[in-house]
């Protein structure tokens, strides 16, 4: 399943979208739901992995190298503090994937969004 989530700057989980099938690229996910124009319209940055390459917008990621190339000193070094902020929202895939009925789950979207909702809600209420 592909489930996008947003993190506050802390890694604490505030968001997570509707379910949708697993076959789902992370760019389309994210457009889906309306992500990318939410965070621009409100010029929130994000920092995303190379999925999302080419989202544009707020969503900041991390450079490519080039076919058969190498990436200059300066990405590099964007990339490795780019990295760094991205570990915080990690934390949020994490607390996610701490629940075991999503790591093996096997049923349809519509029932697995109302699984991620339930999860959210009590990691709200607990937090």
């Amino acid at each position: 399943m592909n489930i996008q989530f947003l993190t506050d700057p802390h890694g604490r989980l505030i968001w997570a979208s509707a379910a949708l099938p697993g076959s789902t690229h992370d760019l389309t996910a994210a457009r889906l739901h309306g992500i990318i124009d939410a965070l621009t319209q409100r010029a929130i940055a994000c920092y995303a992995d190379k999925g999302y390459i080419g989202a544009g917008g707020a969503i900041g990621t991390p450079y490519r190298r080039g076919k058969g190339g190498k990436l200059g000193k300066r990405k590099k070094l964007f990339n490795r503090h780019h990295a760094k902020a991205r570990a915080l929202g990690e934390q949020g895939a994490a607390t996610l994937k701490r629940w075991h009925i999503l790591r093996h789950a096997r049923c349809s979207p519509a029932r697995l969004t109302a699984i991620v909702q339930a999860i959210l809600a009590l990691h709200h209420h607990t937090n």
